[in-house]
């Protein structure tokens, strides 16, 4: 399926963004990660139509076609939070299956928390709750190094642009979309915009910064929920989304695919896609 065919673009809060719609029957929201686009959810996506499912995938800020902002508090979580919901608004969905990857995940964790009413299952991949005991293990720390390098805003684009993108080569080991990673970076202001996902999350708000409207208060999440993990995944590691359960005030279920890297739903489709059909279920 070409995304580009079943894509539109839909306004929220004066902003447009591209966003895959296609599809009758009960909603999936795909949220991507940094630094993908709706592209990865290409194999996932006419797997959900085949099987009943409306999908929803938009480009989200700082990434793909949508949206770029330069200042770093726009990238705050509670900015995300209002894209995702207010695109849902925007469809009229008041509840949709909703779906993340990397920082999708991690968005997608916050959204089922603080926002209970709208989702009605969850799966994460690759990222666990944010309060896992498995986030502060040294080994963990040590292979989410980048965190940090990705925060310190020119020195960082500089680095990172340097020798033919040679750091941002061997981040991704040759995994993931790289080549398309690097084509879409290159153009003007969209490394700083995805980096800024990290500079959002990590840095703290400067002297002068005016706080973002809060967020609800995030609690466990209750909804059933599907933890995935890939075995190669070189940035994550297995611990801080294994341990989760405790989060989860509903069903949860962990599954680990092998000869998976970060990017899963590239590494291993079929069976992705098999445990999201099997774990969302179509009502009858």
């Amino acid at each position: 399926m070409d995304l580009s065919q079943v894509s539109r673009s839909i306004e929220v809060a004066g902003e447009t963004f591209p966003v895959v719609d296609v599809g009758h029957g009960p909603a999936v929201l795909l949220l991507h990660g940094f630094p993908d686009s709706r592209l990865l959810w290409r194999h996932q996506v006419p797997a959900l139509v085949d099987a009943g499912y409306r999908v929803i995938a938009p480009d989200l800020r700082g990434f793909g076609d949508a949206p770029r902002p330069t200042d770093i508090r726009a990238y705050r979580r509670p900015a995300l939070v209002s894209d995702a919901l207010g695109l849902l608004d925007a469809l009229d969905l008041d509840r949709v299956h909703l779906v993340g990857h990397d920082w999708g995940a991690s968005l997608a964790w916050r959204i089922a928390g603080s926002c209970p009413d709208r989702i009605n299952r969850l799966v994460v991949m690759s990222v666990g709750a944010p309060m896992t005991p498995g986030w502060e293990t040294a080994e963990q720390k040590k292979a989410s190094w980048y965190f940090e390098f990705f925060c310190q805003p020119g020195i960082a684009e500089a680095a990172i642009v340097a020798d033919d993108w040679k750091i941002l080569r061997d981040w991704c080991r040759g995994q993931g979309d790289q080549e398309r990673y690097l084509r879409e970076l290159a153009r003007p202001g969209a490394l700083t915009a995805g980096l800024n996902w990290y500079r959002g999350a990590f840095l703290p708000p400067g002297p002068d910064e005016k706080p973002w409207p809060p967020l609800p208060r995030w609690e466990k999440v209750r909804c059933p929920t599907l933890g995935i993990w890939g075995e190669n995944d070189p940035f994550l590691l297995e611990p801080q989304i294994e341990g989760s359960g405790p989060f989860v005030d509903a069903p949860w279920r962990y599954e680990r695919i092998t000869e998976a890297g970060h990017w899963l739903m590239l590494d291993q489709p079929e069976m992705l896609n098999r445990l999201l059909l099997e774990f969302l279920r179509v009502a009858p």
